[in-house]
């Protein structure tokens, strides 16, 4: 007989609960992983087989259905971590002595490389929002520091007034899993902040005490679908439309940078990437540029 709904949702919250406190992810991941689990749930209720006691071939089985049904590969490696996450929780807790999962791989990924903004178009993007009201003030702000330090479209919704160092030119970035990094912010983002921190956000947010940094046009904090929308219209007004979302630009910043000499390292640094292999998919974006470049710019390098 299947394991209890009940009981599985009570499996599931102690496991995320562990994530959360012992392991520090974010809460778009836990969410994820919850919605794995439940999937999980209800492909076996309707086999009548039990979380705890089913098998590889049963998780393998999982895995393939949704595959079949479409899921991309980067979904069901994603699901096959949490499956693998789960199991080794179940054991380590003692309510199973094997582990189904050990040998539990997701397809492949396939090797796509993320899109990044030429110079001329990132320039585009950048001066789109004009003038001098505020939300053209805001949005000018926003793109100009996405540019300048990668951030993530959390760590901008997220970013708060004393995460901010305008005299000192860092801000403090809040990151997967609560983890914090200390950015350096360029000249042309210091100056659009100041231009919003003076003329721009104090009549959005008028007499109200609102701690984050980029509001919306009734002075409250900006969500995330409301940064994509910033994004996607600036995007569409300079004819890139479809091309950008947040993590473009966060594409962008890390490929012009490291192009332009800086440390592998340093820029997994600033990336907030918690292994360097992370950051090294920015050294083929490199590669393809310089070999761009070599081609159209050599009097001997192209045919005809």
């Amino acid at each position: 007989m299947a394991v209890a709904v009940a009981q599985l949702d009570q499996l599931v919250v102690d496991f995320l609960a562990h994530l959360e406190f012992e392991r520090g992810l974010s809460r778009n991941t836990l969410e994820a992983y919850r919605t794995d689990l439940l999937q999980l749930g209800a492909f076996l209720a309707k086999r009548n087989e039990d979380v705890l006691t089913i098998g590889h071939s049963e998780l393998s089985e999982f895995l393939t259905v949704l595959a079949r049904g479409g899921a991309a590969a980067a979904t069901l490696q994603r699901k096959a971590a949490c499956l693998r996450s789960f199991y080794r929780y179940l054991r380590r807790e003692g309510l199973i002595d094997h582990d189904p999962t050990a040998d539990l791989h997701g397809p492949r990924k396939t090797a796509k490389l993320p899109d990044v903004l030429t110079r001329d178009e990132i320039g585009a993007l950048l001066a789109s929002p004009a003038g001098r009201r505020p939300i053209a003030l805001r949005d000018r702000a926003i793109l100009e520091l996405m540019y300048a330090c990668g951030l993530r479209a959390s760590e901008v919704t997220g970013l708060e007034i004393g995460d901010v160092d305008l005299h000192e030119q860092m801000l403090r970035a809040r990151g997967k899993g609560s983890k914090e990094r200390v950015v350096p912010i360029g000249r042309e983002a210091i100056a659009a902040l100041r231009a919003y921190a003076e003329h721009g956000r104090p009549e959005l947010v008028g007499i109200a005490n609102e701690r984050h940094v980029f509001v919306n046009s009734r002075g409250g904090g900006l969500t995330r679908q409301g940064l994509y929308k910033i994004i996607k219209g600036h995007a569409e007004a300079v004819g890139l439309g479809g091309r950008v979302s947040p993590h473009t630009l966060r594409h962008t910043f890390a490929t012009h940078v490291l192009s332009g000499g800086c440390d592998l390292r340093v820029l997994q640094e600033m990336l907030g990437h918690a292994d360097v292999a992370t950051t090294q998919v920015y050294t083929h974006l490199s590669g393809e540029r310089l070999r761009d470049v070599y081609f159209s710019a050599h009097p001997r390098a192209s045919v005809g």
